[in-house]
């Protein structure tokens, strides 16, 4: 997979200073006639965390992000965020939050997947691209319109936040030779890659991040897949599973989102919204720079303290996993009307772009 790219970075940069821009107008400096905001009161809303605010990258950003949001604000806007469970359990905190019983929730798209599986497609697709290109067909070629379509039926405003790079295959307690060595598998799996390994066999099922380790632990599930190296290091599965395998086909890229029940953000004025629109570009920014990293270093100390044997899958397993996501993605578009929308519209982009990932980075 390619370096993301300085162009991008700067990209994302120039976003959200524009965005900075208008946010901070006020009557001293707004061009004559020109309406303002009006003096608001400050909010203070509650979010719910699906991820333990201790997880580096995911979870502390949840904490970073609260305490930027009152900086750039100036106080206005006060979020406190909330350990998995504390208000909801944490895989229901997006359901929550369209529900109106939470206000904000800390989250990905791919876990509210249960009401509809075409919102996995705005956290991560099995083999596509990398985050240029994701963030490309995002912004430019459709895919926030479908998402904030998709979102506003159910009460939501998603917001990006994050972008991580590649995650791990997952952790086997014993080495995959084979694609016969999956059958049986019982497996911790997310989003749209959950449903491509159960055609292998696999038995799938989605935990939360915090209850991953105790079930591979007591044989619950006998492999698991969570995320990248830095996290999936902190969460410790090195302990009871010595096989990593990569590279991570079903999360090449992952996007993590704000999520704000919609009478809650059409409560606030075009100014706090700016403020929220800031910081979490801010926090995309961020979070993709950590995310690149921070990885190797948890990679070699896994591999030199711990005995993780890094694996990489054999073209042969790689092909036929491919196989079975395309299979995955044609009995979606076939049942759901919007995951076919997303996936004209995804893959449409990805084959006008070609030419420029062909041309455009040295492979």
């Amino acid at each position: 997979m390619k370096r993301l790219s300085l162009v991008s970075l700067l990209a994302v940069c120039a976003a959200a200073l524009s965005l900075a821009a208008c946010g901070d107008r006020d009557a001293a400096t707004a061009p004559a006639g020109e309406a303002v905001d009006a003096p608001v009161r400050s909010v203070q809303l509650n979010m719910a965390s699906v991820f333990p605010l201790s997880l580096p990258l995911l979870g502390e950003a949840a904490t970073r992000f609260t305490e930027r949001i009152e900086q750039v604000s100036g106080g206005e806007i006060r979020i406190r965020a909330f350990e998995p469970g504390a208000l909801v359990p944490g895989l229901e905190s997006i359901q929550a939050v369209s529900r109106g019983s939470v206000d904000t929730a800390w989250s990905t798209p791919g876990f509210y997947a249960g009401t509809d599986s075409a919102f996995s497609f705005f956290t991560a697709v099995p083999f596509g691209p990398d985050i240029p290109e994701l963030m490309a067909w995002m912004y430019h070629g459709g895919g926030l319109e479908l998402q904030n379509e998709m979102f506003a039926r159910h009460s939501i405003k998603a917001i990006p936040c994050g972008v991580t790079p590649p995650e791990a295959s997952g952790w086997f307690r014993r080495e995959i030779r084979t694609l016969q060595d999956l059958r049986g598998l019982k497996m911790r799996f997310f989003g749209l890659g959950a449903k491509t390994m159960e055609k292998l066999g696999v038995a799938t099922q989605l935990l939360a991040p915090g209850d991953i380790f105790q079930a591979l632990q007591l044989g619950t599930i006998d492999a698991a897949e969570f995320a990248n190296p830095s996290l999936d290091e902190h969460l410790g599965f090195y302990q009871v599973a010595k096989f990593y395998y990569f590279p991570g086909w079903h999360q090449p890229v992952s996007i993590l989102n704000f999520f704000i029940n919609m009478r809650v953000w059409e409560s606030l004025s075009p100014r706090q919204q700016s403020y929220i629109e800031v910081t979490c570009a801010e926090s995309l920014l961020r979070i993709m720079a950590q995310g690149e990293a921070t990885q190797w270093p948890a990679m070699k100390r896994m591999r030199d303290q711990h005995g993780v044997q890094l694996k990489r899958w054999p073209p042969e397993i790689l092909d036929a996993i491919e196989k079975a996501w395309l299979e995955v993605a044609a009995e979606e578009s076939a049942r759901n009307p919007n995951f076919k929308r997303a996936y004209e519209s995804y893959s449409k982009f990805r084959e006008e772009y070609a030419i420029w990932r062909e041309y455009g980075y040295v492979n």
